[in-house]
């Protein structure tokens, strides 16, 4: 228990037609309900199956200007046709990766979604009741054109409308990363402190 949950990591289309990978998968050795409650009482393997490239696009609102009042969050998760495709070729994928020979001495056994849900249908139904947020948030302050209205950063991550204020974290993407945002950010960071000592 003192090692971290997800043992494998790995990149995947899902579909051929895709020009690159647009799934990551993070592999646990374990299987829960959800994050913070016990284990299954039985051994199991989780594969979580992520689309690292969705298009559905929520939102963060201040609610007030009480610091402590928390923003509205609506994170809009397979709002968009294509994302809901990408949710069920995920599940069709995973199933498919679980049949193979290499994992067949552990006679593996679906348990969520449930190997009797096959339609498009059922499976986004399952896939918007079992998904959740993991790790990669970015673009509430997103960098970019000025003339977007909705873009908060000019392309030095400067606060449009505020003097001396920069903002450089994940949150500037305007777009996710297809792989994770760690080094992508780090990156941010040392042009942002390159552009700090410049005076840019």
């Amino acid at each position: 228990m003192s090692m971290a949950p997800s043992q494998l990591g790995a990149f995947a289309r899902s579909d051929p037609s895709r020009k690159h990978a647009n799934l990551e998968y993070h592999v646990q050795p374990l299987s829960l309900e959800a994050f913070g409650q016990p284990l299954h009482p039985f051994p199991a393997f989780t594969a979580s199956v992520c689309n690292v490239n969705p298009s559905s696009r929520g939102t963060v609102h201040i609610q007030n200007g009480n610091f402590e009042t928390a923003p509205a969050i609506a994170p809009n998760y397979l709002s968009t046709e294509e994302d809901r495709k990408v949710a069920v070729d995920g599940l069709r994928l995973t199933r498919r990766i679980a049949s193979q020979s290499a994992l067949a001495k552990y006679k593996p056994q679906e348990y969520k979604p449930g190997p009797q849900y096959v339609s498009d249908d059922e499976l986004t139904r399952l896939a918007g009741e079992i998904g959740t947020t993991i790790f990669h948030p970015v673009g509430t302050v997103k960098m970019g054109n000025l003339a977007d209205p909705n873009v908060v950063l000019d392309s030095h991550l400067r606060v449009r409308g505020v003097t001396g204020l920069r903002v450089v974290d994940a949150s500037v993407m305007p777009t996710i990363t297809s792989g994770n945002t760690s080094a992508p950010t780090m990156m941010i960071a040392e042009k942002a402190s390159r552009w700090i000592r410049q005076g840019i």
